[in-house]
């Protein structure tokens, strides 16, 4: 198994090589105005760091979100061509997942939460660092301080609303490498891994216009 996973649905632009065994390379870096720009000379970076080529590569997990849409798109497209350009599986895995999976919590429940921008997080709860309780959702901080009073949060987005989540943990970003691990262990285990299709959870900022006019040659 060589296994490439990428991620682009927070400020993290982030790859990692997974051999079945350990992750063997990655790469991250934050900045959320440049997910196109970065990610494939990640990708480049992480197979020079390993020694290997992108035909070594026999599957590729992706960070399905929730994410804004922008973003998120980039690392979506990416795998899907990899996967139709290799011919080797795609699979998704939900990126707050990958979040809990780093923080390595043995006992809930905590919550994970990313900014969603618009004073919004992105945000599930889990028993550990491997179960989820709730679906993914997207809402504002103060909207969801009942449901999540006394939890420990993680991620970038509890960092932003302290009023909500007073306590929070490692990691602020997802990295590739947790997203590889926890597809490798999924997948030992027989689990099968969801398609790779994008969790935006409300539409895109951009909108086609009401009551337009529309021009026809005659």
């Amino acid at each position: 198994m060589l296994l490439l996973a990428l991620d682009t649905a927070t400020p993290a632009v982030t790859v990692a090589l997974h051999d079945g065994t350990a992750v063997i390379a990655s790469s991250s870096q934050v900045d959320a105005r440049r997910h196109g720009e970065l990610l494939l000379p990640a990708v480049d970076r992480v197979l020079a760091e390993a020694g290997l080529r992108l035909d070594a590569v026999t599957g590729i997990v992706v960070g399905v979100g929730p994410g804004p849409y922008t973003g998120l798109r980039v690392g979506l497209m990416t795998a899907d061509t990899f996967g139709l350009a290799l011919g080797v599986p795609v699979h998704g895995l939900c990126t707050l997942d990958a979040l809990a999976y780093a923080a390595d919590i043995e006992k809930g429940p905590f919550v994970v939460a990313t900014d969603a921008r618009r004073k919004e997080v992105y945000w599930a709860t889990y028993a550990d660092s491997r179960t989820r309780l709730t679906e993914p959702a997207v809402d504002r901080p103060a909207d969801i301080a009942g449901q999540v009073a006394g939890m420990p949060a993680v991620g970038a987005g509890a960092l932003l609303y302290p009023g909500t989540f007073p306590v929070v943990h490692e990691p602020e970003h997802v990295s590739a490498a947790a997203l590889a691990s926890l597809a490798v262990e999924r997948l030992a285990a027989g689990a099968e891994l969801p398609e790779p299709r994008p969790l935006y959870l409300r539409r895109p900022d951009a909108q086609v216009p009401k009551n337009y006019k529309v021009v026809t040659p005659k």
